[in-house]
């Protein structure tokens, strides 16, 4: 795709110019990493096109930078660390050195990401709601959608999913940004290397998966066009090398639409809930990794994510999806 090209290959960049880049990268971009193997063991540092066998995976590990005040969201060199961690990454985490209520810096990063660097802006999340999308309990607040209670409005844990696989234009990338850790040690962010998964699952069901056989379906608090109930696609998305597997998910919106399907399903299914696949593939973002102030970025497609149960009634994240670009889908009647 056009947009995919200009993101992962610049065709102006010289050899020259991508070794300044990396030694840009070095003085501005690179941070102490977070490192979570206490909570699960193996992960590459490598290259996203040299993925190393299972066997051989270091610690999964968190690059962060700093924004001591609101112009950095503006400041070239910031801006460029942070297109350069996601893309190498998928995932970062910055700390914000201001109190910031109304989320400033995360659109105007955004904003800047996409003048910039070429990703697209922001995304509604409903047919009422704009960009912004608050991720609290709604116990004394009302619900976004009228009348309809979406699952991150509630208390309950959020199995692995992806942010709308049910769109026609999923987006690459969202932001959370914590106004309210959990101060009572619940909510939980997890994070789980989809290239990981898939290595771990067999090439059968890989297969499988990469087809169009899966219906999707629109939440009713997400519906844009009343008439557009869902989507018809594949659960994971390989081009090639040139990137890692992608993958769209939310069991709960899935059914499988033939035989072959269904079992490669099963298997996903399993190895999700697999002690030796989380072990291999997933971080788990506790209230100390994630307290107010900060905001982590993540790649939607190449990290699934999940949420266990929410503890205290005040947390309170606010959520940016943006970079929205194709995957091949037809929509169902």
């Amino acid at each position: 795709m056009k947009h995919e090209y200009r993101r992962h290959v610049r065709p102006q960049c010289t050899r020259l110019s991508r070794c300044l880049g990396r030694l840009f990268d070095m003085q501005y971009a690179i941070h102490p990493a977070l490192t979570f193997s206490r909570f699960s063991r193996p992960a590459s540092s490598q290259s996203r096109h040299e993925m190393a066998p299972v066997a051989a995976m270091t610690p999964l590990t968190i690059p962060q930078l700093t924004a001591p005040d609101l112009a950095h969201a503006k400041q070239r060199h910031h801006v460029y660390s942070a297109s350069q961690n996601l893309q190498l990454h998928g995932i970062l985490k910055i700390s914000l050195g201001f109190p910031d209520p109304g989320s400033q810096y995360l659109e105007q990063l955004v904003l800047s990401l996409h003048e910039d660097h070429g990703h697209q802006l922001p995304i509604s999340h409903s047919a009422s709601c704009g960009w912004f999308w608050d991720v609290r309990p709604s116990i004394n607040t009302p619900f976004q959608t009228p009348q309809l209670q979406a699952r991150s409005e509630t208390m309950e844990e959020f199995p692995w999913h992806t942010d709308c696989s049910y769109e026609d234009l999923p987006p690459r990338d969202f932001a959370l940004h914590v106004l309210q850790h959990d101060r009572f040690g619940g909510g939980t962010l997890s994070v789980m290397n989809v290239q990981r998964l898939s290595e771990l699952l067999s090439p059968g069901t890989r297969a499988s998966l990469m087809r169009q056989d899966y219906g999707i379906r629109i939440p009713l608090e997400f519906i844009k066009e009343p008439a557009k109930r869902g989507v018809v696609g594949s659960v994971l998305t390989a081009q090639q090398d040139v990137q890692p597997c992608m993958m769209r998910f939310r069991r709960d919106l899935v059914t499988p639409l033939t035989e072959r399907a269904s079992r490669a399903l099963q298997e996903l299914d399993m190895s999700l809930q697999d002690a030796e696949t989380q072990a291999q593939s997933t971080l788990h973002l506790t209230s100390k990794d994630l307290s107010a102030g900060t905001v982590i970025l993540l790649d939607n497609r190449r990290w699934l994510h999940a949420r266990n149960n929410v503890k205290d009634p005040k947390r309170h994240l606010r959520r940016l999806r943006w970079d929205a670009v194709p995957l091949n889908n037809a929509p169902v009647e």
